[in-house]
């Protein structure tokens, strides 16, 4: 489409099959419902899905963290500092290599996320009623491309 083309029509088409505009703006969606149902944990949707991600036998990196969120360091590491702030996240050096930062849940950090837990599979089996996908993997697996 040449710049000469932009219109009304233009900007339908975009809203209408642009891939990135559509999971962009059902992914804002999505995440208000999961604020909403998480917030009796006192969690965002990010905080809970970070949290989970620490849920691992070797502690992760920020760095790995980053790409197992699909996120910027700068944007992990704000995320990470509300966390530690409340006591829930710690951030320490490796035993391996003292310049590598590795991130682990409290004890508080794990009380939050076990009130968290339920919340969130209560909104997560509300949302796979609405997905029309045969089930949440093949859900994910269908969107793996786009991460």
């Amino acid at each position: 489409m040449a710049k000469t083309d932009l219109s009304p029509e233009a900007a339908r088409v975009v809203r209408d099959t642009c891939i990135c505009f559509n999971l962009q703006r059902a992914a804002r969606s999505q995440a208000r419902r999961y604020d909403e149902a998480l917030r009796p944990s006192g969690l965002t949707n990010g905080q809970f899905a970070a949290m989970m991600m620490l849920m691992r036998p070797v502690p992760p990196t920020i760095g790995t963290l980053a790409d197992d969120l699909s996120m910027d360091r700068t944007t992990l590491t704000a995320l990470l500092k509300s966390l530690q702030r409340r006591g829930l996240v710690v951030s320490s050096a490796a035993a391996d290599d003292s310049r590598r930062r590795e991130l682990t849940l409290t004890a508080e950090g794990r009380r939050i996320l076990g009130i968290a837990w339920p919340l969130w599979r209560d909104v997560q089996a509300r949302t796979e009623g609405i997905t029309g996908a045969p089930s949440p993997a093949t859900f994910a697996t269908l969107l793996q491309p786009f991460v």
